[in-house]
């Protein structure tokens, strides 16, 4: 009897999700906004929001899909599709099983995006994907985000464009979020922080993106939190095991700042030109029982760090820096040869000193004759590059792996060497490809739109008709859409 209970029950789940629904939002659509759309919303339906400026302020409560049937909220194939003012575009409170597509968000003045979990800390929000969606210009100056994430567990972003966040707030804040990635996307003109990862936020990896004038702190690994806002009764730090891995950074005032964290590794990144320190060590939070900032790890990186002013790395009170791991960091100085190099808490195994790295180009590839080939401390994450190339054996330093060196044994394994940021686009195109290569990018009837041999570049297509393009750089064809 009891297996015909479960054969029923899983008769009547998969009716339910045959049944799955497409909710058009839209002028004259059956939904004018994603609110109502969501209102009744079942497992496996799609919020599918057509082209059009929408003015947001949309608050959507328990929207839960199941494992085996997600709900999607994305813009039409084609279409462009902005949430434009009020105080957030949506907040979504205590969802589940829910991905986020190709939508954009802009000039909010609260949060741009908000994702809680209803202050029921004991059942966070959980398994979120956003991808392929932008975030333009907050209209705030204090302590707005533009993605603000409260007790989420087991998420992703990815494919992602940050622009010119709040002079005040985070392009991406945690407070009490576990099991999470970022991945692959783009962040640009941030104010405190590119991401920020706080209130017991813990196993969160950060791989594969580009910084560019980061802010405050591009990177702010951990922070201040109020107690009442952690997501766990015995509070002991803001962050734990964050691992940053292949990133590009330029510019920010710093770009990574540890503030109480603990167990958090930097592996494997390329750092531009900080405005003032390279890293930072901090505690701002100071209540008994809290661990100091320690036992984190700063490992295979490139630093191409100037005459700033400031030492290379900023170390505050009530911290732990004796207990950080530094090795095999190529540090670099253009502006004084005779650098004496970072002032590591700690000594540093294998550390390159004032050698230049050089770069092949723009896009920071290693030139043959680079110092860096070859020399990274042998690491099992991660696995590969900015550009996912595998790691060789033997690795770099850096954020990228050069080609000299392979090291892989499945010659079947593709290489990859062209990032399109962001997709969906829509004024602009940035491309990352190889050194000096021949780029073409053909319109879906195969009509020329540009072609250039580039390094990396941003192409303004706001004139390009909305649809599928094609960019091709050697053997390596991807599409994007223009909405």
């Amino acid at each position: 009897m009891k297996n015909l209970y479960c054969i029923l029950a899983l008769l009547l789940l998969s009716t339910q999700f045959s049944q799955a629904r497409i909710r058009e939002v839209g002028a004259g659509r059956e939904f004018s906004r994603l609110q109502a759309a969501a209102s009744g919303a079942q497992p496996g339906d799609t919020i599918l929001i057509r082209e059009g400026v929408y003015s947001g302020g949309d608050f959507v409560s328990n929207l839960q899909g199941m494992a085996e049937a997600w709900i999607t909220i994305r813009a039409a194939d084609g279409e462009s599709v902005i949430f434009r003012g009020n105080s957030q575009a949506f907040h979504l409170s205590d969802p589940a099983y829910v991905r986020i597509k190709g939508l954009v968000f802009e000039g909010q003045t609260g949060n741009g995006v908000n994702i809680d979990d209803a202050a029921t800390f004991e059942t966070p929000a959980h398994h979120i994907i956003f991808e392929n969606c932008e975030w333009r210009s907050m209209n705030a100056t204090g302590n707005n985000d533009e993605l603000k994430m409260s007790g989420v567990d087991t998420f992703t972003v990815r494919n992602c464009r940050f622009l010119n966040g709040s002079p005040g707030g985070s392009m991406i804040d945690m407070v009490g979020c576990h099991e999470g990635t970022f991945e692959d996307n783009y962040f640009e003109n941030g104010g405190s922080n590119c991401i920020q990862a706080k209130g017991g936020t813990k196993n969160i990896t950060i791989q594969r993106n580009f910084f560019k004038n980061g802010g405050a702190r591009a990177l702010n690994i951990g922070g201040s939190t109020g107690l009442q806002f952690f997501r766990d009764d015995n509070p002991t730090y803001e962050a734990a095991q964050i691992r940053v891995y292949a990133n590009v950074f330029e510019g920010s005032m710093t770009p990574i700042a540890f503030v109480g964290a603990v167990n958090c590794e930097v592996v494997n990144n390329t750092i531009i030109r900080p405005e003032r320190w390279a890293i930072r060590i901090l505690q701002e939070t100071t209540e008994s029982g809290f661990l100091s900032c320690g036992n984190n790890t700063f490992r295979n990186n490139i630093v191409v760090f100037g005459n700033t002013g400031q030492p290379a790395i900023n170390i505050g009170p009530n911290t732990a820096p004796e207990t950080f791991t530094f090795s095999n960091n190529l540090w670099f100085n253009p502006d004084n040869t005779s650098w004496s190099g970072p002032n590591t808490p700690v000594s540093e195994l294998s550390r390159i000193l004032n050698q230049d790295p050089q770069f092949a180009g723009t896009n920071y590839l290693l030139k043959e004759t680079s110092p860096a080939i070859g020399k990274g401390f042998t690491m099992s994450e991660p696995k590969t590059d900015f550009f996912k190339k595998p790691f060789s054996a033997n690795r770099s330093i850096g954020a990228i792996e050069a080609e000299t060196i392979s090291g892989i044994a499945n010659n079947d394994i593709q290489v990859e060497f062209l990032k399109i940021s962001p997709n969906p686009a829509h004024d602009e195109l940035s491309l990352f490809v190889r050194t000096n290569s021949d780029v073409i990018i053909l319109d879906i009837s195969g009509r020329k739109m540009w072609s250039g041999k580039v390094e990396n570049i941003q192409l303004q297509i706001a004139a390009w008709p909305a649809g599928v393009y094609f960019v091709q750089s050697g053997e390596i064809v991807k599409a994007f859409l223009k909405q």
